[in-house]
């Protein structure tokens, strides 16, 4: 019986301390209710364009991301601008922000909650109604410029919750 226990309590602690990030999730990302069909980690860029703001400064404006969507370490698909996500089975879907939570550090890109606004092809993607971008590292880029119309990228890495109703 006492190995029994222990066995047990072993499990508990191991599902305490290995839970998913969505155990955590902040509540404006939140997606109750839905299914997880796959989790991809995204390594890549963001892009920021040097504009002009209202009161005639420049500053760094986001333009667009670009990664490569991996799983088990092996590239599955992209993320580029709209924002869309291509799969290696030719299904991609494409979002619109609908909540966000800040990243860990100021660094970090916000986590955000996108609505499946579109779908292309038959696959992974085909179903996806939410897609949730989690566990950001950098991406952020602020303060002034000095040339209206230059870019500059920042490195990131994130991970892409792909849900369904």
């Amino acid at each position: 019986m006492g190995y029994h226990r222990r066995h047990i309590a072993a499990v508990a602690a191991f599902l305490a301390l290995s839970s998913p990030a969505w155990a955590q999730m902040p509540a404006e990302i939140a997606a109750p209710g839905e299914k997880t069909v796959i989790t991809l980690h995204a390594q890549g860029a963001q892009l920021y364009e040097c504009a002009a703001t209202k009161d005639g400064k420049f500053a760094w404006s986001f333009r667009e991301p670009i990664a490569t969507l991996l799983l088990d370490g092996k590239t599955v698909g992209r993320h580029y601008a709209g924002p869309n996500w291509e799969y290696m089975d030719g299904s991609a879907v494409v979002g619109k922000v609908t909540g966000r939570a800040p990243g860990k550090t100021a660094k970090d890109i916000p986590w955000l909650k996108l609505a499946a606004t579109a779908h292309r092809g038959k696959g992974t993607f085909s179903g996806v109604t939410t897609i949730q971008r989690i566990n950001t590292s950098g991406g952020q880029l602020e303060g002034a410029c000095s040339t209206v119309g230059t870019f500059n990228s920042v490195p990131y890495a994130a991970d892409y919750v792909f849900l369904r109703k």
